[in-house]
């Protein structure tokens, strides 16, 4: 096999909650973490020629080592001694920096396919140790589905799939800085955190509106104070059928849950008929 063409999926968050901060500056988190079917394309070919070359569909995405995909892909290389190259080919879907672990996917991606193309023999449990040293939600991203994520994001525990839906994606047109979000939660001062408990037990039951009705995510405190637009984005999802709404990750991509696809659909129209998204996507759950 000399190329592999692969799907690297993003997530959402159907709860997030942050335990406490450690002293090394990590922050430990309780999250019901939930992948979708909106995906990055991911292309790997084998090269004679040693080295990494990146190409991407967007001209802001650094191709050099400041991308998590070149990363990855130096990782194995220098574990496993390969001295051929490979290039690679990003085509982008998933938001940039919108909370949906796009980069993350990705690099989980290449791990993957090169894992295939160099026949490596890593299983699962040896990629998502591999990966946790690219990031936190690395080692999700390998395993994906729904799973409860403690720790730093890396103890992960599969779960039933989420109930089925239909899910709005919509990135608004402005960033958010995870640093910035973690760098002014003050845990101290939040006297409500998410039941992260009972979002797992609904899911258990697949019981929809068990869950819709426990979405909560404690990085909203930071993200829609300084973004009130995530807010607006959220009521108006709800206004538009949602069964309920909330932002992803560190934002600011906001989901809204529909029971079916038609009023979905009709939303995400009204959503970009407001210009308040500049990604716009109607997708379902995703579980391997």
């Amino acid at each position: 096999m000399k190329n592999i063409q692969l799907k690297a999926m993003g997530k959402i968050n159907l709860g997030l909650d942050v335990v406490r901060r450690r002293p090394d500056g990590y922050h430990e988190v309780r999250m019901v973490m939930q992948t979708v079917s909106l995906y990055d394309k991911v292309g790997i070919t084998v090269e004679d020629q040693p080295g990494i070359r990146i190409t991407a569909n967007l001209s802001f995405l650094p191709l050099n080592e400041n991308n998590i995909v070149y990363k990855a892909a130096k990782l194995l290389m220098d574990e496993f001694s390969i001295d051929q190259g490979v290039s690679i080919s990003l085509e982008k879907h998933i938001p940039v920096a919108g909370g949906m672990a796009g980069g993350s996917t990705d690099g989980a991606a290449v791990l993957y396919g090169m894992n295939r193309l160099f026949s490596l023999g890593m299983g699962q449990k040896r990629l998502m140790e591999l990966g946790l040293k690219l990031g936190a939600d690395v080692p999700y991203c390998i395993m994906r589905g729904t799973a409860l994520a403690e720790g730093i994001g890396e103890v992960l525990t599969p779960m039933p799939p989420m109930p089925d839906c239909w899910i709005l994606i919509a990135r608004p047109p402005f960033g958010v800085s995870t640093r910035f979000v973690y760098e002014n939660l003050h845990l101290e001062k939040i006297d409500r955190h998410p039941d992260i408990d009972g979002i797992v037990r609904a899911i258990e039951d697949s019981d929809l509106e068990a869950m819709c009705a426990r979405l909560e995510n404690v990085l909203e405190t930071v993200t829609i104070r300084k973004h009130p637009q995530i807010e607006e984005i959220k009521n108006f999802m709800r206004e538009r059928g949602a069964v309920n709404a909330l932002m992803s990750g560190s934002g600011p991509t906001v989901f809204g849950i529909f029971e079916n696809e038609r009023e979905c659909r009709s939303a995400a129209e009204a959503v970009r008929e407001r210009g308040m998204a500049r990604q716009v996507y109607a997708v379902k759950p995703f579980n391997p």
